[in-house]
């Protein structure tokens, strides 16, 4: 069973100037990549599936994030993609929405290859980031203890 723990962290200026980028640079592939999928469907009738790699040849700066966190994007995009259109689906979904600055919420997801996350002494290594203060976000009803 796969279990989520979160944890409040405390980042360096630098780090949450990264951060920041890393929100942008997540927010701006999103988007790209369905700007490109709505003019592939106008265009063919079929909906293209870019990844990001795709786009830093021309947005050279997406070299400096987490590439799994541009990575993990393309699969949520994905993922609205069958939302939208899956013929099980239970409810009316919408169809895939461009991110906003002003109104998105700024995380992302990555992933942990090889040790690539850690925690040691109160501290979480995260990839591109390096090692950040952190503390245990307790949820009500749980015992999960930082180790």
């Amino acid at each position: 069973m796969n279990r989520a723990i979160k944890y409040r962290i405390y980042p360096t200026i630098e780090q949450q100037e990264l951060f920041i980028q890393t929100f942008g640079c997540c927010r701006m592939a999103f988007n790209l990549m369905l700007s490109d999928s709505i003019t592939s469907y106008n265009e063919t009738g079929k909906f293209s599936y870019n990844t990001p790699a795709y786009y830093k040849k021309e947005y050279t700066f997406l070299k400096d994030v987490d590439s799994l966190a541009l990575a993990n994007t393309q699969l949520n995009l994905q993922s609205a993609f069958r939302n939208r259109f899956s013929k099980s689906r239970k409810k009316q979904t919408g169809f895939p929405k461009f991110k906003s600055k002003k109104h998105s919420r700024n995380s992302y997801k990555t992933n942990n290859q090889n040790g690539s996350i850690r925690l040691s002494n109160n501290k979480i290594k995260l990839p591109k980031v390096g090692w950040v203060k952190c503390k245990l976000h307790r949820q009500p009803n749980e015992d999960w203890e930082l180790k």
